[in-house]
């Protein structure tokens, strides 16, 4: 699963929209507008059911100190939108996923895991929660980096919580969990 905090790269990454953060699955919510349609034979995972495609992107040097390509070389992501009577949107996605990192200086590279599952929540006024669990890719900026202990770009593991104001000011933000990988100290 990839999330990310903050201003995503380009490329086909998903942005968590009105979070000033970058939550990242593959890429997680944010790509639900993006998704192929296909028949939920096809999903494989029952009724309403899309593939979710991540797109390969590349992080910008401000999160390591260099340029980090990030691809999937396995990609089998789903995701699936509920909508409530109030206007409450919920998305979710899931699936098998593994980012490859690599250092665009150096060519080193490094390869994980990131098969956790992303619930969005996004209400009728434009705030939303973001809750994660499992293997979750993280991009955070530099500053929201400091601010949680985390590593500017991450595998961890364990739940995440995001919450965000219509505006996209971060209201609340909990982790519970470790990191998995630091990327940018991996690719050094």
């Amino acid at each position: 699963m990839l999330v990310t905090f903050g201003d995503s790269g380009k490329g086909g990454v998903a942005v968590m929209r009105r979070l000033g953060i970058i939550v990242a699955l593959c890429t997680a919510l944010g790509m639900v507008g993006g998704m192929a349609t296909g028949t939920p034979a096809l999903a494989g995972r029952g009724p309403k059911w899309e593939p979710l495609p991540a797109h390969p992107f590349t992080m910008p040097a401000e999160f390591c100190g260099f340029k980090v390509r990030v691809a999937y070389p396995v990609d089998r992501g789903y995701a699936k939108v509920l909508k409530s009577s109030d206007g409450t949107v919920t998305t979710l996605a899931t699936g098998a996923f593994k980012s490859s990192y690599t250092n665009q200086r150096t060519g080193k590279s490094v390869t994980v895991n990131v098969s956790g599952q992303v619930k969005e929540t996004t209400r009728p006024d434009g705030s939303f929660t973001d809750a994660l669990k499992g293997h979750v890719q993280v991009f955070f900026p530099p500053d929201l980096a400091q601010r949680f202990g985390l590593p500017r770009i991450g595998v961890t593991a364990g739940p995440i919580t995001a919450s965000s104001a219509a505006d996209g000011s971060l209201t609340s933000f909990s982790f519970h969990g470790h990191v998995l990988v630091d990327v940018c100290a991996a690719l050094r």
